[in-house]
């Protein structure tokens, strides 16, 4: 029997948001990972004050592109600069849709001429993969998938991010001094204790920091000198439940919902993916609900990766992203929920919050103004924090809105029903919310 297909399933629902739409989901966790080593608020606090590292070895895919038209490949399905890009150096991957928007981001590192390695939630890698069956070109693939899924044996690569304010003197310590001057978003390949270790100058928490990547044999190896390195400076491990709210503050949107789901000229795609891939099983839920599923689709523009895009050259989408650059409407900005509110509605002690749903923001007077993606309690600042895609005036700094919390029970109800949920004050910031991530650290970021 044929193993059914997006497109199956799709039909099957009757409509992309019937099939999606899951108020009751349980949230994903970092699999592997221990949910908390300290307490996450200690964790959290660790890469601003002192030093984190994270362990990013179980919950991405990745994936390796390599032939003699890996490049070419690339270059036809995303928005990124290839003529700037060096071996090496990674980027924010930017594949996007016929109609622009985007398909879903991933890190793209650049190890050889014509090798690649895509890492990140599997859609981006998906999109990449379909293309290389099916458009001719000389290019194979490997895709090493994140552990929740993987069905036997451990990953092919580890992977520490060590970042915060300290993180420096732990890296000079653990490597017997400073690595050598390595541009933001680029790599050099080292040895830690003799083994071989790629250290890209990055950090997720908007930090100063490195990614270690290298063979998962030894990864007990590399985990256990980084530890010792940062006893003297206060290194903390970072566990899931801290993990999962470190790019609040420092204003990445994570998963975008895939511009897939209804486009005729992606049939053929819809009907290659999987019925039980992770464009037909990741979840929506929140309190804004539309039966269009094009409402929950992003532009690259919104998102903030205008530095990555490149229209110097044909791939899927240009025109379509090119258009759309001066009508974007929506601004990424961040919400400090009201104390208050927050009080009334999780209690005096609010605790561990962590959500990707999408809920409904509103003016005072109720018009819909936009959505959050990424709400989070941050203990160092002592709020909640929503990641939000607000409209045109509603993204002033100092603008009250109301976020609508709750879940809307999908197809069936209206929209804007009122469902009696409970409405949070907050105020509108800006994204970046952290400084230095808004500053010193978004101003290394290069093309």
């Amino acid at each position: 029997m044929t193993a059914p297909t997006l497109q199956d399933a799709l039909d099957r629902a009757g409509s992309p948001m019937r099939l999606l739409w899951q108020p009751d989901a349980a949230p994903w966790d970092v699999p592997v990972v221990a949910p908390e080593y300290s307490t996450w608020q200690r964790e959290q606090e660790s890469w601003r004050s002192s030093a984190a590292l994270s362990d990013l070895s179980f919950h991405m895919f990745d994936t390796v592109f390599e032939g003699t038209d890996a490049t070419q490949l690339l270059r036809d399905v995303s928005a990124n600069d290839y003529d700037r890009f060096e071996i090496g150096q990674a980027k924010q991957f930017v594949p996007v849709a016929y109609d622009g928007n985007i398909i879903t981001d991933g890190i793209l590192l650049r190890e050889g001429p014509e090798r690649y390695t895509l890492t990140g939630v599997p859609a981006a890698q998906n999109w990449v993969k379909f293309h290389a069956e099916t458009g001719g070109y000389d290019v194979s693939f490997s895709t090493d998938p994140d552990s929740s899924v993987r069905t036997d044996g451990d990953p092919r690569l580890f992977r520490f991010q060590l970042q915060g304010p300290r993180a420096l003197e732990i890296v000079a310590r653990a490597f017997g001094g400073p690595l050598p001057e390595t541009k933001f978003f680029h790599s050099v390949v080292v040895e830690l204790d003799g083994r071989t270790v790629r250290a890209l100058r990055h950090g997720m928490s908007g930090q100063a920091g490195y990614e270690f990547i290298g063979d998962f044999a030894d990864y007990d190896a590399v985990k256990d000198a980084l530890l010792r390195a940062g006893e003297p400076s206060a290194l903390a491990q970072v566990g899931g439940m801290a993990y999962f709210t470190n790019g609040v503050e420092s204003g990445w949107i994570p998963t975008p919902t895939p511009a897939i789901y209804t486009d005729p000229r992606l049939a053929d795609y819809r009907k290659w993916l999987s019925a039980f891939s992770y464009e037909g099983k990741k979840p929506l839920a929140g309190s804004f609900y539309s039966d269009d599923i094009t409402d929950y689709y992003l532009s690259p523009w919104e998102l903030g990766y205008g530095r990555s895009i490149s229209l110097a050259h044909d791939f899927i989408g240009r025109e379509a992203l090119a258009g759309a650059r001066d009508l974007v409407s929506r601004k990424k900005v961040t919400l400090e929920f009201d104390a208050a509110d927050v009080a009334a509605v999780f209690g005096e002690d609010p605790g561990y919050v962590r959500t990707y749903d999408r809920h409904r923001i509103q003016t005072p007077d109720g018009a819909l103004v936009g959505m959050t993606f990424w709400t989070a309690a941050i203990a160092p600042v002592g709020r909640i924090l929503s990641l939000a895609l607000v409209d045109g005036a509603a993204a002033i700094p100092g603008t009250e809105v109301e976020v609508i919390w709750g879940e809307h029970p999908g197809y069936g109800t209206t929209p804007d029903a009122d469902l009696g949920l409970p409405s949070i004050r907050a105020t509108v910031q800006v994204s970046p919310y952290n400084e230095y991530a808004r500053t010193a650290y978004r101003a290394e970021a290069t093309v």
